[in-house]
């Protein structure tokens, strides 16, 4: 088994065949059993992935999930930083991510080294960062904070206490119109909500003016200023459950459709367009895990999670921190 192992990770399992024949949903529940291993998925992973997970979630729960779950394996279906929390949060335990180039351009707008400089820069300053960056990032963070719960977080603070607010400037600036504040963003941004075109919603909108738009808040002010609702992946879950509209223009990655139109069959829902013609709204991080690789994944345990303990503790600090803060608020 190690042999086979070893030269798997030599040659990379992506390249592997599957009996076609297989039915991946019963074989990874089967593996799931034999392995006592759970499936967290984000709402932004392919149906098929959200069907055959045991917890799907936003960031906020994802990590409330890892930190609380008894089983032996974490198989992570998202991206990098979301299975580097759940290492983070459970060192003992193995954690898997389908494919290790499922990677996020918010993170990756962050640089560690480039970030450590700003924030020397500005001593004085307490750091909260976004759960959507690298254990590096966290690791130089007082607080992480999630689009659930940045605004309490924010507002828990002494009103002369000066922030430093990574890497997201849309979600910062968005919290700093809502609460007053006037934290120093750093200057990053999320590919898919920076690309949602002004123009294109405010034209589908004059065609569908029944449509409430709802966003999240990591896409740009403009969108925001003419959304009906703003919140989180999970929020904007609830409010077109509770909401009477019967249908709703979505600023979000598209992946969240899927359990929108599970809760409401009978509503319409309809992903904003982006600002040119590829399916931009679609993450391509996250859609690079499939089912096939989540299989295989399980079967061959790998590609793991590796991270120095050193690092491990310095980014746990401001995770328990964030996670001591939501309980707090009854998040």
């Amino acid at each position: 088994m190690e042999n086979k192992i070893s030269e798997l990770e030599k040659k990379g399992f992506l390249d592997l065949e599957i009996d076609p024949t297989l039915d991946l949903f019963e074989e990874i529940e089967k593996l799931k059993k034999e392995k006592n291993a759970v499936v967290l998925a984000h709402y932004y992973q392919e149906p098929d992935i959200q069907d055959v997970a045991d917890y799907i979630g936003d960031s906020l729960g994802l990590a409330q999930n890892a930190e609380k779950t008894s089983a032996d394996i974490i198989v992570f279906a998202g991206v990098h930083f979301m299975a580097e929390t759940a290492k983070i949060l459970n060192p003992s335990k193995k954690v898997l991510l389908p494919d290790l180039n499922a990677g996020c351009s918010l993170s990756d707008s962050c640089p560690p080294p480039l970030f450590k400089k700003f924030k020397e820069q500005h001593p004085d300053h307490l750091v909260i960062s976004y759960i959507n960056c690298s254990a590096g990032i966290k690791a130089l963070s007082d607080i992480i904070c999630t689009s659930s719960n940045a605004k309490q977080i924010v507002e828990s603070l002494a009103v002369d206490q000066k922030i430093i607010f990574a890497p997201d400037k849309n979600l910062g600036a968005y919290i700093n119109k809502t609460t007053g504040r006037d934290m120093l963003l750093w200057n990053g941004a999320c590919m898919v909500h920076e690309i949602f075109s002004l123009e294109k919603i405010t034209r589908l909108k004059e065609r569908h003016p029944e449509a409430k738009m709802i966003a999240h808040p990591e896409c740009e002010e403009a969108v925001l200023r003419i959304a009906d609702f703003i919140g989180s992946t999970t929020q904007l879950l609830k409010f077109t459950v509770e909401d009477e509209s019967q249908s709703f223009i979505i600023a979000t990655e598209t992946g969240i459709l899927h359990k929108m139109q599970q809760l409401s069959p009978n509503k319409t829902f309809i992903p904003a367009p982006p600002d040119n013609a590829c399916a931009c709204n679609d993450c391509p991080h996250m859609k690079l895990n499939t089912l096939e690789k989540l299989y295989l994944c399980m079967k061959y345990e790998l590609p793991e999670i590796q991270m120095e303990e050193s690092l491990r503790l310095a980014a746990k600090k401001p995770i328990d921190r964030m996670m001591e803060l939501s309980r707090q608020f009854g998040l």
